[in-house]
């Protein structure tokens, strides 16, 4: 018979950083267009299979710019 000798707070600690990994839309989307694009199903240029990534990031950028020049305003 095993008795476990890990402490409570060890056990807590554990949970606590026990990370969960997910995928957004434009992730998926781009792991989809390169899968497409290594089978040969579809024959875009690289420039258009990662642009779901280019077109997230500058959308993240836009609203950060965004964000910065209201509240330099005010």
């Amino acid at each position: 018979m095993l008795t476990d000798t890990r402490s409570e707070s060890e056990e807590t600690m554990e949970k606590k950083t026990e990370a969960r990994v997910s995928l957004g839309f434009a992730e998926a989307l781009t792991i989809l267009l390169v899968a497409l694009k290594l089978c040969g199903v579809i024959a875009w240029s690289w420039l258009w299979v990662l642009s779901p990534l280019w077109i997230s990031a500058g959308i993240v950028v836009t609203i950060g710019l965004v964000v910065f020049l209201l509240s330099k305003r005010w």
